[in-house]
């Protein structure tokens, strides 16, 4: 990669690059199903979400789920994920968009909650892994917030010349502009994934309604920068 590159997208996966929407709805709801819960609808889930996910199920439940209750409807919705987000694919016009950035000549990476040994083997079969410096997955237990994992990638990456100040973070959670605040960087939320609108304004960072448009923002934004 060399150094002194000039600008870098750090991307969100679940809800960004791979549209599984139809996925965490269905795994949420056959997850509370298990545990007696009632469904909701995906309105509702993208009005209510938030990490860390156990206050999700507060706002839901009325109170923190006990430990056990968390463990129980962890386990549930990763083995319905797994499941029913086999047919689901990339967010339309992602590869363009990817192939586009990395042939001006920018650098790109992918950071996500999903677990690593599920994320690479994933990224892999849509034949995009070429595109990215790095592809981390979550490590450790599940449920929490995006900015320590951050703190890590960014650091890997700004051995490789990478700087936070002209890096963008593109992903459809309130926690991801967290996450790169925490570090430095900046911000764009797209609307396609797991927030509604109004609850991603409510964080400060450019909202958007595409993945072009998240592109042309982090272009604005790391040309100021």
């Amino acid at each position: 990669m060399g150094k002194h590159i000039a600008a870098h997208i750090v991307w969100d996966w679940n809800g960004t690059l791979f549209h599984d929407n139809d996925a965490i709805i269905r795994a949420t709801n056959a997850a509370f199903a298990e545990i007696g819960l009632a469904p909701i609808t995906l309105e509702r889930y993208r009005e209510l979400y938030c990490v860390p996910v156990p206050k999700f199920y507060e706002r839901l439940m009325g109170r923190l789920p006990t430990d056990t209750e968390w463990l129980a409807m962890d386990e549930a919705f990763h083995r319905h994920y797994t499941e029913h987000s086999a047919a689901c694919g990339l967010a339309d016009g992602a590869e363009t968009l990817l192939a586009g950035w990395q042939d001006a000549g920018r650098s790109q990476s992918i950071l996500s909650m999903y677990g690593h040994d599920q994320l690479v083997p994933l990224v892999r079969q849509f034949g995009i892994a070429e595109r990215f410096v790095r592809v981390d997955g979550r490590t450790g237990p599940s449920g929490g917030s995006k900015a320590e994992h951050m703190v890590r990638h960014i650091g890997v990456l700004a051995r490789e010349g990478v700087a936070p100040e002209r890096t963008v973070v593109i992903g459809d959670a309130a926690d991801d502009a967290v996450a790169a605040l925490h570090v430095g960087a900046h911000a764009v939320l797209y609307t396609g994934g797991s927030h509604s609108r109004a609850s991603l304004e409510g964080v400060g960072a450019p909202v958007v309604d595409s993945l072009a448009e998240a592109v042309g923002v982090a272009e604005e934004i790391a040309a100021a920068a």
